[in-house]
């Protein structure tokens, strides 16, 4: 089969292997049509192959290019459908569309929108530098039309706001002498053995740059629960970058996270990251993006915050003692790119645990790392938000919860105030902490 889903292969970049196979890919969901509701991707091809007599073959460029931008890696689409790999037809969409743009950049250049927003840690540096004014702007009606003209944001779409400290500026105050310093873990010693459980935490740039409080309940729950934390050097997973276009900058930062988390890893620490796009990324893109055993071995030791927690409850070491205050009823958002790792409901789980009672509501946001900020695709975005709206609205609790931060920029437009479980963890156990700010 034609399915080439490395980047460092010479085929994966040959534009007419590529328009091969996405003639073969189209023609496979064209005559299946199980995914016709997942995402508007697939009605723009299935409408356009109608238009041609049922003919692949008859897709225009255009065409084509519309069903690539349509896409906005929701993952779902993976699980769903029954030819993704190990099956012989090797379907795998979402990458094949990642591909698609890769290989336009590379002819055409990375458009300045995206660029802009695939520089999420030097945004990030600027915005936690001056909060106050990035804010301010981010919220003004006149630069955020200018943004709009210039880098194609939507002017409604609510940006995050910016904090100071960072969290990793309050962890290194906090662990000036933490186990093997920022540059790496010091190294291994008979002592190790039996050592308590280990997390290296991959913060996200979301937590880092503008929810710093979710990582410091994260600590909080974790260290109550006896797992010893640190912190490695760490820049972003590269999913922004990639949704872009922009591959090798992608695997360039793949890099060096990998180079920083291995030598943990090697020391039987477990990567958790609270933030689902992210911990897909290092666990199903990594090991793709990076060649050689270390890439793969990150990605088998990484964790979802939630799946982390719940597998040590498994164990029979995680506290179930929560005298702090518990929402009796919580609006629970299930991620997409939880759904997609096929690991359960661990967030859900947890809440439950804490006596809270949870209404799941699995529905998409529309935002899906950068496409629903698009001034071409935000009212298409709102369109796919809509029932996650209604269906939080009904559920009438007295919280709403989501592990992903770009949901909760969707939630909060819409009148909520989401949280992650974490923090309403954090909270049940009784721990101090600083709830969100408004």
């Amino acid at each position: 089969m034609a399915h080439e889903v490395d980047p460092h292969a010479a085929r994966y970049w040959d534009a007419g292997a590529l328009d091969q196979e996405l003639a073969r890919v189209f023609d496979i969901c064209h005559s299946c049509r199980r995914c016709f509701n997942l995402c508007p991707s697939f009605p723009a091809l299935f409408d356009a192959v109608d238009a041609h007599d049922d003919e692949v073959a008859g897709l225009t460029a255009g065409e084509k290019r519309r069903v690539v931008d349509l896409c906005y890696q929701c993952k779902l689409c993976d699980p769903h459908c029954p030819y993704t790999p190990p099956h012989h037809w090797m379907v795998d969409f979402p990458r094949l569309m990642l591909r698609a743009r890769a290989v336009r950049a590379r002819a055409e250049g990375v458009p300045l929108q995206d660029r802009l927003l695939g520089a999420t840690d030097t945004i990030g540096r600027v915005g936690s530098a001056l909060p106050g004014l990035v804010n301010a702007l981010n919220r003004n009606p006149l630069s955020r039309a200018l943004l709009e003209r210039t880098a194609g944001i939507h002017r409604a779409f609510p940006l995050p706001a910016y904090r100071r400290p960072t969290f990793q500026a309050w962890w290194r105050r906090r662990r000036p002498q933490a186990a093997g310093g920022a540059s790496g873990p010091a190294p291994a010693s008979a002592g190790d053995a039996g050592h308590r459980p280990r997390a290296a935490l991959f913060v996200t740039c979301t937590v880092n740059y503008s929810q710093p409080g979710v990582g410091r309940d994260a600590v909080a729950v974790l260290e109550h629960n006896g797992v010893e934390v640190v912190v490695p050097e760490q820049e972003c997973c590269g999913m922004p970058a990639v949704d872009g276009g922009d591959a090798p900058g992608a695997m360039a930062a793949a890099a060096r996270n990998v180079a920083a988390l291995a030598p943990w890893v090697e020391r039987g620490y477990v990567v958790i990251a609270p933030g689902p796009t992210c911990s897909y990324t290092l666990k199903r893109e990594y090991p793709l993006w990076v060649q050689g055993e270390a890439a793969r071995q990150v990605a088998g030791a990484t964790r979802d915050l939630g799946e982390y927690l719940m597998e040590r409850h498994r164990e029979g070491a995680l506290r179930t003692d929560f005298p702090g205050p518990v929402p009796g009823k919580v609006a629970y958002h299930l991620a997409c790119h939880l759904k997609a790792q096929n690991i359960g409901f661990r967030s859900r789980d947890l809440l439950r645990l804490a006596g809270a009672d949870v209404q799941m509501v699995e529905r998409c946001s529309g935002v899906d790392g950068t496409w629903g900020m698009k001034r071409e695709y935000y009212e298409a975005g709102l369109k796919v938000a809509a029932p996650l709206l209604r269906e939080v609205d009904g559920a009438g609790g007295e919280a709403v919860a989501t592990d992903c931060p770009l949901a909760g920029l969707r939630l909060e437009k819409a009148g909520h105030a989401p949280c992650h479980p974490v923090t309403l963890l954090r909270r049940a156990y009784g721990l101090p902490g600083e709830d969100p700010e408004p």
